[in-house]
């Protein structure tokens, strides 16, 4: 057997969940005193998906503690053998855990339980975005008065967003701090929530619709500082250009933007 056909079968074992070797496989390994050829396979077998699971658990240490051990190596088991890993780096492997929650469980289920993967999954797709250069009050302080109509910014790759429609970050505190578990609720309202890093720590916050209107409009409309301040002005008057600095102040201090150069 060459070595691609070995690494082939080996593959094909690790990833047959009856854990049936490939008769060419068996034959061509060797077994010791203590542990035979069928044993020592299912040692790996078994150690494989232990492995990937404990990925999972990891990643989504808030549903793991809402649904339990039994449950959720369960679940996680059938998404595992229906997207089983693909990519040379386990930093992916629950990159569709929410999409098989949706489509694994009943609606009643599936809703707060995949929100709840949204939200774990943005902290880790946040504290692994690369590193950018986000704008610091040091740099605002150096534009002249000439620079800042014209002041455009761009989203920090680190950042996400979220609109969420159940008390999921409530539930995702409690598991962080070792608290009650509450139980899983809907909001009255939806909640749009920011994730991102700073550092090598990730911070979150709920954002009021018109912060969240006035961020949206910097980031994805590629509003102007001008242009932020003639909408807010629509809101606020001739306090606009205060709310707007304010703000400004706000998203640079928590690292959320970077300037863009034209």
């Amino acid at each position: 057997m060459r070595l691609k056909e070995w690494q082939s079968a080996f593959e094909s074992f690790l990833l047959d969940e009856g854990a049936t070797a490939h008769a060419l496989l068996s034959t061509s390994l060797i077994g010791g005193p203590t542990l035979d050829v069928g044993t020592g396979l299912a040692i790996y077998h078994n150690a494989y998906l232990a492995r990937l699971l404990e990925v999972l658990r990891n990643d989504f240490p808030a549903i793991w503690h809402w649904m339990g051990d039994e449950e959720f190596d369960a679940l996680a088991t059938a998404y595992l053998r229906q997207s089983p890993s693909a990519h040379y780096s386990l930093r992916w492997l629950g990159k569709g855990f929410e999409g098989f929650i949706r489509e694994h469980l009943v609606p009643e289920q599936s809703a707060p339980l995949a929100e709840m993967a949204v939200v774990e999954w943005a902290f880790t797709l946040a504290f692994d975005a690369p590193a950018g250069e986000p704008l610091t009050l040091e740099t605002m302080t150096t534009l002249s008065a000439q620079e800042w109509p014209a002041l455009r910014v761009k989203q920090a790759s680190c950042v996400q967003w979220l609109e969420c429609r159940f008390n999921s970050f409530a539930l995702w505190r409690s598991v962080k701090e070792e608290t009650d578990f509450p139980p899983s609720q809907p909001l009255q309202i939806p909640q749009i929530y920011l994730i991102w890093r700073n550092g090598l720590s990730c911070h979150y916050r709920s954002l009021e619709s018109a912060e969240a209107n006035a961020l949206n409009g910097l980031v994805n409309e590629g509003w102007s500082f001008a242009e932020l301040c003639a909408e807010l002005a629509v809101i606020y008057g001739e306090g606009a250009p205060l709310q707007a600095v304010t703000w400004l102040k706000q998203w640079v201090q928590d690292g959320l933007l970077e300037r863009l150069q034209r």
